[in-house]
């Protein structure tokens, strides 16, 4: 049994799933999560494209269905009891579902480990009660349940040696029809419905200064699986920006980007391991914002900059986020070629540090092994 929450959730439960029938060809997988999974051949018992929410604020309106949500998925955890629950991310569904299972005699795995290094580091003494095991996406998260006596495992993160351009430069920029005369700016504007609709107008904003500054500027902006054509459509609708828009291929058009206005979360660590230089930037409502100022213990909210431990990429958050902060950052990567450069570096360091480590294989063969020691 699977649960997953978000997109990235889902592509990575879905590639876990499909190393793991390698090992076990008779397996069969249920759960929650989405497209993905679902063409890996899990069968999908509640699809959780509308759960994908962020904020104090929007898991309160979204409650209702988080709720009948996490009830269906802790009932059929008990009733059917799988051979093993691995839960991936979505920290606190997973955490409450964890704890029913356990208590069921359900197996748990919990794959992408809470970010109790950046807040609540209480809580992994809590974790270890709930779970039979941690796999853990980067080195350093190893010592904190160490440190409790929890079974960790480093997995390697699952973008590690995964995020490569199937074509060239060249071949990517005639596939999407990009001229090589102008700068190419990509805009991943999220994987969340509230996320479209808080900051789409505000990237799009940042475009249409760009595009006064920059004549012959383009812009490819990334669609996820989860967001509707229709949905980015009503926000387009309100720009005389030209804009592409493109879906799947993701590397080969993220390549041709000379730079990248990105939200926070897996997707900048995907700009990063291409090497592009981006500008991060997030909002969240007013209470939610304000008890992640009064709870996060650490600086920075991008990965790229939590793995390297200072500033690689700016970070608008919040009130900062605006289209002319953003713009002028943009405007900087494009224009002082010593920046960009001095950024692609620091990028190329931290995709190095992250290595080739194979991630969803190595999890595939600790979940094998528990699945083989549960009989």
């Amino acid at each position: 049994m699977l649960s997953a929450g978000e997109a990235s959730g889902d592509l990575h439960a879905a590639n876990l799933f499909r190393e793991l029938k390698q090992l076990i060809p008779n397996l069969r997988g249920i759960g929650m999560g989405g497209a993905r999974m679902r063409e890996a051949g899990i069968e999908i018992r509640y699809d959780s494209t509308h759960l994908a929410v962020i904020g104090l604020t929007e898991v309160i309106r979204h409650y209702g269905e988080i709720r009948r949500a996490l009830r269906l998925m802790q009932r059929i955890a008990c009733e059917e009891k799988p051979d093993l629950l691995i839960c991936v991310d979505y920290k606190e569904f997973n955490f409450r579902l964890a704890r029913k299972a356990k208590k069921g005699g359900v197996k748990v795995l919990f794959y992408v480990s809470p970010q109790v290094w950046a807040w609540r580091p209480g809580r992994v003494k809590t974790y270890g009660r709930i779970v039979d095991h941690m796999a853990v996406i980067f080195p350093f998260e190893v010592p904190f349940y160490e440190a409790y006596n929890v079974p960790v495992t480093y997995v390697g993160h699952p973008l590690a040696g995964k995020v490569k351009p199937s074509i060239g430069r060249a071949e990517a920029m005639e596939r999407f029809g990009l001229s090589v005369e102008g700068p190419v700016i990509g805009l991943l504007p999220g994987s969340r419905i509230n996320e479209i609709n808080r900051l789409l107008p505000v990237i799009l904003g940042a475009a249409g200064r760009l595009s006064h500054e920059f004549a012959e500027a383009q812009f490819l902006l990334f669609r996820a699986p989860s967001i509707s054509a229709e949905l980015l459509q009503s926000h387009l609708a309100r720009s005389d920006v030209p804009i592409r828009v493109t879906e799947g291929q993701d590397y080969d058009a993220l390549q041709c980007c000379d730079a990248v206005i990105t939200v926070s979360g897996t997707a900048t660590l995907e700009v990063a391991l291409l090497g592009v230089p981006m500008v991060i930037v997030y909002r969240l409502t007013p209470i939610s914002y304000w008890l992640g100022r009064v709870l996060v213990r650490i600086p920075y909210i991008g990965l790229p900059n939590i793995l390297a431990g200072r500033h690689v990429v700016r970070e608008f958050i919040q009130h900062d986020a605006t289209a002319d902060n953003i713009a002028g950052e943009i405007a900087r990567i494009l224009r002082d070629r010593d920046y960009a450069e001095a950024m692609r570096q620091s990028l190329r360091r931290i995709r190095d540090d992250l290595g080739d480590a194979n991630g969803p294989a190595k999890l595939a063969q600790l979940a094998a092994d528990m699945l083989k020691k549960g009989g």
